[in-house]
């Protein structure tokens, strides 16, 4: 029966791991001078080895003839562990056995000697995943557990164990491995295995393996029915684009050159690329041109080492908008999963990145409006001057106004709600209103372009309050909360459009801090009332 690589060549003494040398040495010196600890926890991502170092620890402590902290791997307790006729030895698993009685009955076991070996030994893998009812049956035993008695929890998500079990345990980080050493390890499994891999399919495999021993064999394991394992065997196996491809992509991109990307995408997904896989490949190179860009000299261990310095330095585009694409990259690689069609969502990816978006994309991209022509004619941009507003309200987030669209563009039908409300308000305005009143003017008009919660704000007296004279509007704000609102990039434009559209003239809006002197806040309220008929003040 065939063995999967990874199980067959599963480490079997402490030498034998690669990678985690600070863990083993200390692991091996504590064998040999007899100084165990009561609990272990080992902490790393997936396929470091944590479970494969618990295994080696547990036949180390009962190896009858230990070398050098190795085990012997041939005396009767090694061979009794490694075939599971040891019943001392018990390895669980947390994620199918995490409830307060499955615990409980674990430490009703644990009291009894071990028959065959020194020690009764317990590896609880994912022990994250214990609940808590179950932590806190645990907790007695470890603290004070027998002299036969040894724990070894294996966790990847340190966060999830409670402080109590972390305070009586001896912990050991698992290190990520680098792609250099899952390389070097691949082609010894590969030659002993007589399978034809090439050094730069190894290496590939070995950035792909993300810091896991046993992703990367698997992966091998994956490539190694053909006659020759090279890169483009690798690829094609895992289903990704490959560098030269993605890069020619990725200058699509950047240039904005959406018919190119698109007819490249489809081309890729008819040759079988997963969409979510070459996205991750887009952001891989982006992500490298960024960071070679930004620590162009000691940030070369942060790379990948998938493409040349060549190919990153020539890169071309702002910071700002490098890091618009891999924001764009990493939101729609998120929403892929729940997608109903994953390649219509990549699609969606790569025009939002060349500029066909409601935000118009990084900052200094353009906004594509177009207009569509009755009969099917080509469609036309908006003028220059018109367009240049469309950036800059887009940009900034918010809504191209009609008057800065094509006369024949469609109108969404929340904006013309808005765009009719805020009519309305304005016809209701007194039409021999003066300076003193804009600040109630622009209340008025507002309303429709803000959200309910920020409009009550903007209308307590106490809170925001508004003078206008000599073409400045100041805007008095409480100290709190009210000023992160009202000093909003965003609230603030809204405001100066709409002043200027009141008074027919540009208006410059500025925001000061509110007194909160009694004397003030009565007048602000006075004010208020004014504007109901009815009152006569005395």
């Amino acid at each position: 029966m065939y063995e999967a690589l990874y199980r067959k060549y599963r480490p079997r003494t402490f030498d034998d791991v690669v990678g985690q040398e600070a863990v083993t040495e200390t692991l091996k010196n504590q064998v040999r001078a007899g100084r165990l600890s009561h609990a272990y926890l080992f902490i790393g991502t997936r396929g470091t080895g944590k479970t494969t170092c618990a295994r080696i620890l547990a036949k180390a402590v009962n190896c009858e003839h230990p070398v050098d902290g190795n085990p012997c791997n041939t005396c009767a307790s090694c061979r009794g562990i490694e075939d599971g006729s040891v019943l001392d030895v018990v390895e669980l698993d947390a994620a199918s056995n995490n409830g307060v009685e499955d615990v409980r009955l674990l430490r009703d076991e644990a009291i009894f000697s071990p028959t065959k070996v020194k020690k009764r030994v317990y590896i609880i893998d994912e022990v994250h995943m214990l609940s808590k009812p179950a932590f806190n049956a645990l907790l007695k035993i470890l603290e004070e557990p027998p002299e036969h008695l040894m724990f070894i929890l294996a966790t990847t998500e340190l966060n999830k164990v409670l402080p109590t079990i972390l305070s009586r345990c001896q912990r050991h980080s698992f290190r990520r491995l680098d792609a250099d050493t899952i390389s070097k390890r691949l082609s010894y499994v590969a030659q002993r295995e007589g399978i034809p891999l090439e050094k730069g399919a190894a290496d590939l495999l070995g950035r792909l393996a993300d810091g896991g021993m046993r992703d990367g064999l698997s992966l091998l394991d994956q490539c190694s029915g053909r006659e020759k394992v090279d890169e483009k065997a690798v690829l094609d196996a895992m289903g990704l684009a490959g560098t030269l491809r993605t890069r020619e992509l990725a200058e699509d991109l950047l240039r904005r050159d959406h018919l190119s990307a698109l007819e490249r995408y489809n081309s890729l997904w008819r040759d079988g690329k997963d969409p979510s896989g070459l996205l991750g490949e887009l952001g891989g190179f982006f992500r490298d041109a960024l960071l070679f860009r930004l620590a162009p000299g000691g940030g070369k261990d942060l790379l990948s080492g998938a493409y040349g310095e060549d190919a990153l330095r020539s890169v071309t585009g702002s910071d700002a908008r490098l890091l618009h694409i891999l924001n764009t990259l990493q939101r729609h690689r998120g929403a892929m999963f729940s997608a109903a069609d994953p390649k219509l969502q990549g699609e969606l990816c790569l025009l939002e990145i060349c500029g066909f978006a409601d935000g118009g994309g990084a900052e200094g991209a353009p906004v594509r409006s177009f207009a569509a022509k009755p009969g099917g004619e080509e469609r036309r941009p908006l003028p220059p001057k018109e367009t240049a507003r469309a950036e800059n309200l887009a940009r900034d987030g918010r809504a191209v106004p009609s008057a800065a669209r094509e006369p024949d563009a469609p109108v969404p039908e929340k904006e013309r709600e808005k765009e009719a409300a805020a009519e309305s308000a304005k016809a209701d305005l007194p039409a021999d209103r003066g300076e003193g009143q804009l600040w109630q003017d622009i209340l008025r008009v507002i309303r429709s372009s803000v959200g309910i919660g920020e409009y009550i704000i903007l209308c307590d007296p106490e809170k925001v309050s508004g003078e206008y004279a000599d073409g400045e509007l100041v805007l008095y704000v409480q100290p709190g909360f009210e000023t992160g609102m009202v000093t909003r990039n965003d609230m603030l434009q809204k405001i100066r459009e709409c002043a200027a559209g009141l008074a027919g003239k540009p208006v410059a809006v500025r925001t000061a801090e509110k007194k909160n002197s009694a004397a003030g806040l009565n007048e602000d309220k006075l004010r208020a009332l004014e504007k109901f008929g009815n009152v006569t003040f005395r």
